[in-house]
């Protein structure tokens, strides 16, 4: 187990995790950029993940926050408040992992591979999970 994440945290929790580089529970736009470089993305891609990531969920994860925080953080403990309409499931309300979910997402859209998406595969996945009239959630 990697000692840098908490064995209390839920998986959703692990998951946001990683992005913390420094590991002090918050996550800041230059954090999400290197660890987007860290899975291998380019800077462009990791320069626009991490705007739009952190300004996207930033406040969600700050409850009772009146006024925005132009660091754009990202708080691990609320990362389950952040969850949106249009997602796929695989995480519950409360950050667990639902296997079946992750499973099912294999079965109805790994057509070229049972183990892997293609681009191709992954884009029918994400527009099959659009909710209407969940612009944020898209």
């Amino acid at each position: 187990m990697n000692p840098n994440i908490e064995s209390d945290q839920n998986v959703l929790q692990k998951h946001a995790a990683f992005f913390d580089r420094n590991k002090d529970g918050v996550i800041y736009p230059w954090e999400t950029y290197q660890g987007f470089r860290a899975i291998g993305s380019g800077i462009l891609l990791s320069s626009v993940a991490a705007i739009f990531i952190n300004v996207s969920l930033s406040g969600k994860t700050r409850p009772g926050k009146k006024l925005p925080n132009l660091l754009f953080p990202i708080y691990i403990e609320n990362i389950h408040l952040a969850k949106h309409g249009s997602d796929s499931g695989v995480y519950d309300t409360h950050g667990r992992f639902v296997h079946s979910k992750f499973e099912e997402i294999f079965h109805k859209h790994a057509h070229t591979n049972s183990g892997a998406l293609t681009a191709d595969e992954l884009n029918e996945f994400v527009k099959g999970n659009r909710e209407p009239k969940d612009y944020k959630g898209w």
